[in-house]
C-alpha cells in the first residue's frame, strides 16, 4: 500500500479549511479593492469631496490596496484567535469583515469617501472569492470516495455562496459558527467530527496553514497539508515547519496540483 494511503486508513471524511486552501482570497479581494477605489474616483459626486480626500484615495495604488487586503486579512486571524467560547461576545464573520473594514478605511484616511452601502458591499466580497484552479475537481474527486465536508470560520451563508460561486461539490457544509467558536478553539474540530458521525482519527483536516493542522491534530484529527501561495503564516526555517514535515499524514507541495494531486497519492483519478 502506498505511504499516503497507509497514513490516511480508516479514514471517512475530510474537513477543509476554506480561506487560502480552497479559495484564492488575496486576489478577488485586492481586485475588488482597486475597483471600487477607481469606481469611486471617476463618479460624479468625487469632486464634492474635500481636496486632502481627494488626493488621499488618488496616491492610493495598486500595489497599497494589496497591502490594504493582508491587513484586512491579518485582522480576520486576530479576531479569531483571540475569540473565548463563553467569554467573548458572539460575532459572525460577516459582521467582523464589514466592521475591520470600517477602521481600516478610517486608519488609511479615506473613509468618508465611500458610503456605508460601499462598505457593506466590499465586506462581502469575501462570498465570491475565486477558487485556487484545482479546488473543485479535486474536491469532487476526493468526494468520491470520502465525505468532503468545509470546516471554516466562515458563517453559513459565506461558505454557501462560496459553494454556489466555485461549484465546489463539498457534500457537507460546517461552519465553526454551529458551534459558537472559531479554529483553532478544539470544539470546532471535535464538533466537526461528531456532526460527521465519526471519530477524530475518521476525520482528516485538509488545510494550507500548518497551525491550523496543528490543532486538528492535538484533537486527534488526521492531517492533509496542501501549500498554497503565500498562505503559510511559519517560514521554512522555524522549527515548527521542520517538525510539520514529520507529523503531516499527507503534504502536497506547492505547484504539483493541490487537491487533485492529493486524490491521486489518495488512489483516486
Amino acid at each position: 500500500m502506498a505511504p499516503s494511503i497507509e497514513a490516511l486508513k480508516g479514514v471517512k471524511a475530510l474537513t477543509f479549511d476554506v480561506f487560502g486552501t480552497v479559495v484564492d482570497w488575496r486576489s478577488t479581494i485586492h481586485a475588488e479593492l482597486v475597483r471600487k477605489a477607481r469606481d469611486i474616483v471617476s463618479s460624479p459626486t468625487f469632486s464634492g469631496l474635500s481636496e486632502s480626500l481627494q488626493a488621499r484615495l488618488q496616491e492610493i495604488s495598486d500595489e497599497d490596496w494589496g497591502a490594504f487586503a493582508q491587513e484586512w486579512r491579518n485582522s480576520y486571524s486576530r479576531f479569531t484567535q483571540t475569540f473565548v467560547p463563553g467569554q467573548s461576545e458572539w460575532k459572525d464573520i460577516d459582521t467582523h469583515h464589514y466592521d475591520s473594514l470600517k477602521e481600516l478605511l478610517q486608519k488609511w484616511a479615506v473613509k468618508d469617501a465611500y458610503t456605508d452601502e460601499d462598505i457593506r458591499s466590499l465586506s462581502l466580497a469575501w462570498h465570491y472569492l475565486r477558487p485556487w484552479d484545482d479546488s473543485a475537481l479535486g474536491i469532487r474527486r476526493l468526494g468520491t470516495r470520502y465525505v468532503t465536508a468545509t470546516l471554516s470560520n466562515g458563517n453559513r451563508s459565506l461558505l454557501g455562496d462560496l459553494q454556489a460561486h466555485g461549484d465546489l461539490g463539498f457534500k457537507r457544509i460546517i461552519s465553526t459558527a454551529d458551534f459558537g467558536a472559531y479554529k483553532p478553539h478544539p470544539s470546532t474540530y471535535l464538533g466537526a467530527v461528531n456532526a460527521l458521525e465519526c471519530q477524530p482519527n475518521e476525520v482528516a483536516m485538509v488545510a494550507a496553514h500548518l497551525g491550523d493542522l496543528q490543532a486538528a491534530r492535538s484533537n486527534g484529527l488526521r492531517t492533509i497539508y496542501v501549500e498554497r501561495h503565500r498562505e503559510e503564516a511559519w517560514a521554512r526555517d522555524d522549527d515548527r515547519w521542520k517538525d510539520a514535515r514529520e507529523w503531516v499524514d499527507l503534504w502536497i507541495p506547492l505547484g504539483e496540483g493541490g487537491f487533485v494531486e492529493a486524490a491521486r497519492r489518495l488512489g483516486i483519478s
